[in-house]
């Protein structure tokens, strides 16, 4: 299972089961896999302001 990882601002949560399609994002993508300029599609955060959840 791969792991899901929170955004630090907004908590919005990148589950890579779902991916993020609205954003090019197929389901199935891990969060290491996402590319560096991607950004929350909540709130626009960083990718670096996401930390994994246990």
């Amino acid at each position: 299972m791969k792991k899901r990882y929170r955004c630090t601002v907004c908590d919005h949560v990148y589950d890579p089961a779902e991916g993020d399609p609205a954003n090019g994002i197929a389901p199935g993508t891990a969060f290491e896999e996402l590319p560096a300029d991607w950004s929350c599609p909540d709130c626009g955060a960083q990718k670096a302001d996401f930390e994994e959840m246990s």
